[in-house]
């Protein structure tokens, strides 16, 4: 007893079947979590190192060496880099998609500590994070009010980010636009010479003054008191008390000096929003965590925050990831419900019937709720690619109801069966083509197992729920859909048909016989007719067409992912080298306050981040794309001619993408890799220079420049050592008294601790003339100036330092413009770069989104490959036949070229998802295929001659296969059509879908039907039997041979 007749004769036994695994389905729903795309971003701890003082150059030598040593071991790293700036580093290990961030970053901690001892004793410890500072924050906050800056910033650190960074899976809360407080000393440096006092000393009697230590334990008996010495200064005028040094009995105090200010830092960082200076919160999240879940938790917690802030501070959200997100999936679930809604219609269309379609589309949401059960187990959330499974699937979990339906349909109607007669007939009649059709799609997802990379992050989640819904919908197929077709349909008699929607109908004819499908089938009778006594024709066409893949091939362009509308832009600036944080700053506010007359513009947020004094980003926040008429790309070309308007400003506007920000997601990034950073850089100048002239590329950057002036003091150290002077005290009190970012004690109030610092006074600090007359302590003489034992020059170096995997690396990144794709704009970059000639010991790689373009190629050729070996198998298996899944796989080469020319008349480009349609529908387009071959080797099982049974078993499968095909498409309409948030990337596989699909229709309705009359002759002819007879006999002497040889 088969499960159709098992479900037909105890219909409950059906029901609670499908409906367990439904409630199974409604209840995981509750607990999914919501993303953007799967978890596919690397696990990235990132070590922040500090040696105030140090050029880059020492940084790399004394801090980054070491630390790159130690962490270069550890298993599983995939890329090292380095950004290396005076006196602070920041090295990024980023880990391959399998490590776990929790056991990567615990390794890169045990590096560290076993690394500290190689390091310089004056280094400030290292921090370690759990998150790629280069990533886009997930939310952003601005804090403003009627406080001071220094007010702001003190509420904003306080009370706001400490709290944030407690949240589970927040990795890091950056201040932008900051101005902690600060106790400042300032020193006349005439007064300090004519007293003769160093700077040694002054900042001993500082550190002297302004202590609290512990004094130990005095026990009595049974009791003991603890010992303390209070010696910290109680208020911050106190400081300007303390006595320096005696001179002649007349105590010299700070006063006497300077001045003592209770102010704030030098800025570092800025920040404007709305003309105002303000202070911004960017939170980031920890690798692999969930954008929405961290998103949705700091929101709640800010509404705590709020109610405890002071009055006339508001807080305000100016990026949100999750809005993006959110809306995204709200449209996929729309196109759900539309795709399900036209799909069924398709139903109603050929069977006109309206319990056909309520029979049919049953398995839709079945199989669709169904599908949520294994989406929790495995840890799945809903994502744009689970639901873009789900909605392709629309299309598809139809299909098996469908045939199923139609078939039962048809034993009514044309078999005169009852009902219950035709539900388990029919069905047990198509099982094995619906189990080879539904087989045979699932299994070309298997191959996605063999994918590495990004590719098989997007792909997996994909793929496990396409096929959960699949089964479920061919298992409903065996179920519910005989069931209820048992209950649902009836005969009626033969001059009563039920022509639903062609009332014009004759009397007594079956649903076939409407002038609708009636139109169709007469048609492409007589194109079989025609196909069968020109089987050469159709044959050339075939190859006609498979020829056409190569040069469509070429006209299509690659991408990794197509750019997408998320109502955002970004700027970012480069000012030359030495440009000062207000410099940098009054440019960026003019260009954003024309940004902020753009049409479709809401605001433009200038920013500029610590220790990048001539960079500036600015952060761009568009209409929603509703309510604007003009698309981010129009947008963003108006703001390059603002920049364009500048002199001396490299700029570049960055669209973000889906996936994430930061290096990783670059459009074209290429590195100069090799041992001599200057040289490195000299490269990428000149390949940056030559890439400008090419057309479509955009915003071309050589990232680095090597023209950052400085004042360099090159010791003479005969004469220094005669005097007593020793570089390092040079160092340090030039640093002490022109920098004025290294604390030389602290002031505490209440809880809090703040820096205190020493610096010349301001007139003297901008007076180059100054730093010559400077005194130097010295073990012989007292103290010496310092253009007694030094020269001092103009000179250049580099503000920063790059390197890539131990190797010192310099970019050249870019855009690529419109009607560009990634492929051709990063082959155009290559090309310069070999123009230009690398020296012995350089190379260069692509990293961003080119490296992954290419990691995904590979990994989708290999799929293609596979999942056409394991359909092969699957089909030749279930027909028990070698020959016949040949004849059925012939639909796959010919969908291919119709694929591309879809994507290539709608200006599309061959990226992941279109990609990843091809795939679906090398599953999907032999599903006709299989349903020709089937019935016409059931007819000639029955006696039916050749030509008859193929004749025959195609006009019986037309309809079933109209109507999968217009399911499957009507499914997709909604996503298709581009509509909604992040639809640009998705409709990129409905296109290909569709167009693969309908455009070979036709063509695979003539072929197979050719080709399996061609085969079926061949076989009668007993040429395949001679064939392989002949195979027999070479295998047989060959083992012969060998056997007499090897004796």
């Amino acid at each position: 007893m088969t499960l159709a007749e098992v479900c037909v004769k105890r219909p409950v036994f059906a029901v609670m079947l499908i409906s367990f695994l439904v409630v199974l389905g409604i209840f995981s729903f509750r607990d999914l979590g919501v993303d953007l795309f799967p978890k596919a971003d690397p696990a990235t701890v990132t070590i922040n190192a500090r040696l105030p003082g140090a050029t880059p150059e020492e940084m790399t030598t004394q801090v980054v060496f070491p630390l790159e040593e130690a962490v270069s071991t550890i298993s599983g790293l995939d890329e090292l880099t380095a950004m290396i700036f005076e006196g602070s580093a920041r090295i990024s290990c980023r880990f391959v998609l399998e490590r776990e961030i929790e056991s990567a970053a615990q390794d890169v901690r045990e590096k560290v500590a076993g690394a500290l001892r190689q390091l310089p004793p004056n280094m400030l410890p290292p921090v370690i994070q759990k998150a790629d500072p280069d990533a886009d924050p997930v939310i952003s906050l601005v804090v403003a009010g009627d406080r001071s800056l220094r007010e702001t910033t003190e509420i904003a650190d306080k009370q706001i980010k400490r709290i944030l960074e407690t949240i589970d899976g927040v990795g890091e809360v950056a201040l932008t636009g900051a101005r902690e407080r600060q106790i400042r000393l300032f020193v006349d440096a005439e007064k300090l010479n004519g007293y003769g006092i160093t700077i040694s000393q002054f900042q001993r009697a500082i550190e002297g003054e302004n202590v609290e230590i512990p004094g130990g334990r005095m026990v009595r008996g049974e009791s003991e008191v603890g010992v303390r010495t209070l010696g910290r200064v109680d208020a911050v005028r106190q400081f300007g008390d303390i006595i320096v040094a005696n001179i002649n009995g007349t105590p010299i105090r700070v006063n006497d000096l300077g001045r003592v200010e209770d102010s704030f830092a030098e800025p570092r960082s800025w920040n404007m929003l709305d003309g105002k200076q303000a202070v911004t919160l960017d939170v980031r999240r920890q690798s692999g965590t969930n954008t929405v879940r961290i998103v949705d938790a700091v929101k709640k917690r800010l509404e705590q925050i709020q109610k405890a802030l002071p009055a006339g501070i508001a807080l305000r959200i100016i990026r949100d990831q999750s809005v993006f997100i959110n809306a995204s999936i709200a449209s996929l679930e729309e196109h759900l419900l539309f795709g399900s809604l036209l799909a069924s219609l398709v139903v109603l269309l050929f069977i006109q019937n309206l319990r056909s379609v309520v029979i049919a589309a049953v398995a839709i949401p079945t199989s669709i709720v169904a599908t949520f059960t294994v989406l929790k187990a495995m840890d799945f959330t809903l994502n744009n690619m689970t639901l873009l499974a789900l909605t392709l699937a629309v299309g598809i979990v139809i299909d098996d109801a469908i045939v199923v339906l139609e078939n039962i349909v048809r034993y009514i109607e044309e078999k005169d069966f009852e009902p219950k007669q035709a539900a388990i007939a029919a069905t047990k009649e198509i099982t094995l083509a619906v189990m080879a059709t539904t087989l045979s799609l699932v299994i070309i997802f298997v191959p996605i197992a063999f994918m590495t990379g990004y590719a098989r992050r997007y792909v997996n989640q994909f793929g496990w729920t396409m096929a959960f819904a699949i089964m479920v919908s061919m298992l409903v197929s065996f179920t519910l859909t005989p069931m209820l077709s048992s209950r649902l349909l009836k005969r009626l008699p033969r001059e009563a048909a039920n022509p639903v929607l062609d009332k014009g109908a004759p009397i007594g004819h079956t649903s076939k016989d409407s002038r609708f499908f009636g139109w169709i089938d007469r048609r492409y009778g007589r194109l079989l007719e025609w196909s069968l006594d020109h089987r050469g024709v159709v044959i050339l066409m075939a190859l006609a067409t498979f020829a056409l893949t190569f040069p469509l091939n070429a006209l299509v362009g690659r991408d990794w992912i197509p750019p997408d509308d998320q109502g955002e832009l970004s700027i970012l600036l480069n000012l030359p080298e030495g440009t000062s944080i207000e410099g940098t700053a009054k440019v960026a506010s003019q260009i954003a306050d024309r940004v902020t007359q753009l049409n479709g513009v809401e605001f433009a947020n200038p920013y500029i981040h610590e220790g990048t004094s001539s960079h500036s980003h600015i952060y761009v926040k568009l209409t929603d794309v509703t309510k604007r008429k003009i698309s981010n790309l129009d947008i963003a070309a108006q703001m390059r001619k603002i920049t364009a308007e500048f002199p001396n400003l490299r700029s570049r506007v960055m669209i973000p993408s889906a996936l994430g920000g930061g290096e990783t997601f670059f459009p074209i990034r290429a590195l100069i890799l090799g041992p001599d950073f200057v040289q490195g850089a000299e490269i990428a100048k000149q390949v940056a220079a030559r890439a400008r002239n090419v057309p479509g590329l955009l915003d071309v950057d050589p990232g680095i420049s090597l023209n950052s002036p400085e004042f360099q003091i090159q010791i003479d150290r005969k004469r220094a050592s005669d005097l007593g002077v020793r570089a390092a005290d040079v160092a340090n009190a030039v640093r002490l008294m022109i920098s004025g970012e290294d604390p030389i004690s602290t002031y505490k109030e209440g809880d809090e601790q703040y820096e205190v610092t020493m610096q010349l006074l301001p007139a003297q600090q901008k007076d180059p003339r100054m730093l010559s007359r400077l005194m130097i302590p010295s073990t012989k003489v007292g103290q010496v100036r310092l253009d007694n034992i030094a020269a001092i020059a103009r000179g250049f170096g580099p503000a920063r330092i790059e390197r890539y995997n131990r190797q010192f690396q310099v970019s050249v990144s870019a855009n690529n413009g419109p009607g560009m794709p990634l492929d051709e704009a990063a082959r155009a970059v290559g090309e310069e770069i070999r123009n230009v000639g690398l020296p012995r010991g350089f190379s260069h790689r692509f990293t961003g989104m080119v490296k992954m373009l290419d990691e995904t190629t590979t990994n989708l050729v290999i799929a293609f490959l596979l999942a056409s070996i394991f359909m092969y198998m699957v089909l030749a298996a279930q027909f028990e036949s070698f020959l016949h899944p040949f004849i059925i796989m012939l639909s796959l080469p010919l969908s291919v070229p119709f694929a591309l020319l879809s994507l290539w008349l709608t200006g599309r480009t061959l990226n992941l998802w279109s990609a990843l349609g091809v795939l679906l529908l090398l599953g999907i387009v032999k599903k006709n295929g299989i349903l020709q071959v089937d019935y016409t080797n059931t007819l000639r099982a029955q006696g039916v001659p050749l030509r008859q049974a193929i004749v025959q078993a195609n006009h019986v499968r037309l309809r079933p296969i109209l109507m999968t095909t217009f399911s499957i498409v009507a499914g997709l309409i909604p996503t298709a059509l581009g509509l909604g948030a992040g639809s640009a990337q998705r409709s990129a596989i409905a296109v290909t879908i569709i167009g693969g699909q309908t455009l070979c229709l036709l063509l695979t309705l003539l072929i197979t039907p050719v080709a399996y009359s061609l085969f079926a002759e061949l076989a009668e002819r007993d040429v395949f039997a001679r064939a392989s007879l002949r195979l027999s006999r070479i295998k047989l002497g060959a083992t012969r041979f060998f056997t007499f040889f090897l004796r």
